[in-house]
């Protein structure tokens, strides 16, 4: 970069290009502007672009653009295209449609008639040109007007090559026929799939060159339908928003709106069934979330006065008043939809080599077709041969699947990723995913849930549980501290509404004193009940000493002079984290604990999930350290977590999975979020990266093969021109299907079988 040090990020709809050196011949003119980085994606048709606005402005992307051959558009300041959501999606696909149904109705029978001797009758070749004529230049006039354009330019595409292709098969037809013996005899031609040899200039290709159109017609037309297909699931996201929202007024008196008018603050209204509007507060009524377009989850999550809603959300329960905390840009949802948008624009390292060939391929094939042309007419081959060879060379090129290999099977694989709530950052993460042998797990709030809650109750001869708990909970209610709430919070659930207490005193450091329904309670540190002649009974003294064994809080409860309960709050162990590592360990991956918790507590959680690495009594300053370590034993390292302290840990790790119910620090600070608090969501996110890794050099196998493979036998005479063009069209649209299996790929959280749990928000 030039100029100065800041940057913008400009994302620019690119019109015109219709194969991969169209996309690299735009790249290069933006990245010789001052000041810009460009990177333009074929499948999707875009231009991403850093660049200096102190050295370069919009309009000189545009007309670098357009001095290319190409048109863009600059997007709106909320950074959609003017119009896009008015397209049909059939605008792309119907003139295609048009010219194809066109040309297959007129190039038949021009094929049966060159096919089928018993066809041919006297001077059947000028019905066969009146047929052929309207296709070669109407059917293939996107072809040569992209062609043309591209001349203009100075440069060449793959359009380049089917325009000079599908005209010398007719201009050689026309030769033929007007000049040639096949315009003085009536002969009679049997279709053949290899060229002809040691004939003069009798022989036409008028089927050639309308068979030839009709198929890279139909490959194109296929090809558009494909990525459409690739790029549904992020359409679909970007439309799951609400279209209007019911807002309350100061005087209570509700308001249908549009969704753009929404405003930070104001209050709005949810029924049952409907989206919630955008990110907020219930401030009233208590509701199921069906939040599976966010986290992948089909599990309803409850929420209540004072929980957190995201944006398109849907309302499966009761009435709620929501007050927006977030809107436009900021939502949860918009910001997935970035995140999607930018991988899918991005390109992975595996891409660069295509780029390269793609970038030179088009004169290079030219080239060799001429010099088939020439190496064929010299070695004393007749003019028929040497041509139709030269044509099949021209015909069988296909950098289109190069281009598509890559960016194809990224829109697929992030937008299903999207649909699962796993969202990559950028396609450049897909290469650490295949690497990467161990994987390192924060704790709290990755493998727990982050929360205190009461997980068991001891209590002493003559003293009922219930009762246990409806006293004790009543006294910790009144407290703030997270321990007594966890257990406020379990009496609440069993007994409703909590008795009132009285001459409520806290005891910083030790517990709280009270007197609830006429008796005086202690809860607390065994300490502070001993300070009071309590001392524990053997039985609650084991039951503390067994709580503190497994790294759990024991809490000591006493009323009326005795003790009378041991209270354990730990933070539990998420119900699915155990499944978690199982699959990690099944995709080769070596788990590790990780935490700043003490070593007795974080020994346990890691015996119950079943890691036997651990790591603990860590700073969190001291985490990045931790993960440095294990790359310097050579280890290749993921880092799964969720808090701020995580964040230099996620940012050190060859690769950084981020909790999405974490902080906003953490999930920055990533390369992978799981958009739900299910730690099973981990592997699945390496699963989909690894697989759609897998796909991308599938696809770029099959296209560097063919062409190597379909070159040479072209050159070599043994490809008629129309299997050659059946080959081309074929080769695209294979690639562009194969990413198209990628939405096949299913979530283990979603297989039979599979617990089910509520995500946590």
């Amino acid at each position: 970069m030039s100029a100065t040090d800041h940057t913008e990020y400009l994302e620019l709809p690119i019109t015109g290009m219709t194969c991969a050196s169209c996309a690299n011949r735009i790249e290069r003119k933006l990245n010789k502007l001052d000041g810009v980085a460009a990177s333009v994606n074929y499948a999707t048709e875009k231009a991403t672009v850093d660049y200096d606005p102190a050295a370069v402005a919009p309009d000189d992307l545009l007309g670098a653009v357009k001095a290319a051959g190409y048109q863009a558009v600059l997007p709106t300041s909320e950074g959609e295209v003017p119009g896009e959501d008015e397209q049909p999606e059939a605008d792309e696909t119907a003139p295609l449609r048009q010219r194809l149904v066109f040309s297959a109705a007129l190039s038949l029978p021009v094929l049966l008639l060159s096919m089928v001797p018993a066809l041919q009758f006297d001077n059947w070749q000028w019905l066969a040109l009146n047929l052929a004529t309207p296709v070669v230049l109407w059917g293939a006039w996107p072809f040569h007007r992209a062609a043309w354009a591209n001349l203009r330019h100075g440069a060449a595409t793959m359009d380049t090559l089917i325009s000079l292709g599908v005209l010398a098969a007719w201009v050689w037809s026309l030769y033929a026929l007007f000049l040639g013996d096949a315009g003085m005899q009536g002969m009679r031609m049997e279709f053949d799939l290899t060229p002809a040899r040691g004939e003069g200039a009798g022989h036409i290709y008028l089927e050639v060159a309308a068979v030839l159109t009709t198929f890279l017609l139909a490959g194109r037309y296929f090809e558009a339908r494909a990525k459409r297909r690739a790029g549904a699931a992020l359409k679909a996201l970007l439309e799951l928003g609400a279209k209007d929202v019911a807002v309350l007024d100061p005087s209570g008196v509700e308001r249908r709106l549009p969704i753009e008018q929404l405003q930070v603050g104001a209050r709005f209204v949810v029924r049952p069934g409907e989206k919630i509007a955008t990110d907020g507060v219930v401030e009233e009524g208590s509701s199921a979330l069906d939040m599976s377009m966010l986290t992948g989850e089909s599990m309803p999550v409850e929420v209540s006065p004072g929980s957190e809603v995201a944006g398109a959300t849907i309302n499966a329960g009761g009435r709620l008043v929501v007050c927006a905390t977030k809107v436009g840009a900021d939502t949860a949802l918009a910001q997935i939809a970035k995140l999607v948008t930018e991988a899918q624009s991005g390109k992975a390292p595996v891409q660069r080599l295509a780029d390269r060939v793609s970038g030179v391929f088009v004169p290079v094939v030219i080239a060799l077709s001429l010099a088939t042309l020439a190496f064929w007419l010299a070695s004393g081959e007749g003019a028929t041969f040497a041509f139709t060879a030269a044509v099949a060379v021209l015909i069988i090129a296909c950098p289109c699947a190069l281009g598509l290999a890559t960016p194809t099977a990224l829109m697929v694989g992030t937008g299903r990723g999207s649909q699962l709530g796993l969202l990559i950052k950028g396609p450049e993460i897909l290469e650490s995913t295949r690497r990467v042998d161990t994987v390192v797990l924060d704790k709290t709030g990755t493998i727990t849930t982050g929360k205190m809650s009461l997980v068991d109750i001891t209590v002493a001869d003559g003293v009922g549980r219930a009762d246990a708990l409806r006293l004790v909970g009543a006294l910790e209610h009144a407290s703030e501290h997270p321990i007594a709430q966890a257990i406020g919070k379990a009496a609440e659930a069993e007994h409703g509404t909590q008795a009132p207490v009285e001459r409520f005193v806290n005891r910083d450091g030790l517990g709280v004193e009270g007197v609830v329904d006429g008796h005086a309670l202690v809860v607390g540190r065994p300490a502070l009940l001993a300070d009071q002649g309590m001392q524990l009974t053997p039985e609650l003294e084991g039951a503390r000493r067994a709580a503190e064994a497994r790294g759990q809080t024991a809490i000591a409860a006493g009323w009326d002079g005795q003790p009378r309960a041991i209270c354990v709050v730990a933070d539990t162990v998420k119900p699915t984290s155990a499944e978690a590592v199982a699959s990690l360990r099944r995709l080769g991956l070596r788990p590790v604990l990780l935490t700043g918790d003490n070593e007795t507590t974080a020994k346990a959680v890691a015996a119950e999930v079943g890691i036997e690495e651990v790591v603990a009594e860590v700073l969190p300053s001291e985490k990045a350290h931790v993960i440095e370590r294990l790359q310097t034993e050579g280890r290749v390292v993921a880092m799964v977590g969720d808090g701020v302290n995580d964040a230099p840990a996620l940012a050190q790790a060859d690769l950084g999975l981020s909790i999405g119910t974490g902080t906003d620090v953490a999930i920055e600070a990533s390369d992978l979020t799981l958009v739900s608090g299910d730690l099973r969501a981990a592997a699945d996110a390496i699963r989909l990266s690894r697989a759609t890794l897998r796909n991308i050099k599938q696809n770029l196998g099959w296209a560097f093969g063919y062409n190597i493979a379909a070159l040479p036998l072209a050159a070599m005479g043994l490809l008629n021109p129309l299997i050659a063009g059946l080959a081309m069209a074929f080769s695209s649209v294979s690639v562009v299907t194969n990413a198209l299996l990628l939405r096949r790929f299913r979530s283990e959280r979603h297989r039979p079988g599979a617990s089910q749990t509520p995500a946590l928000r």
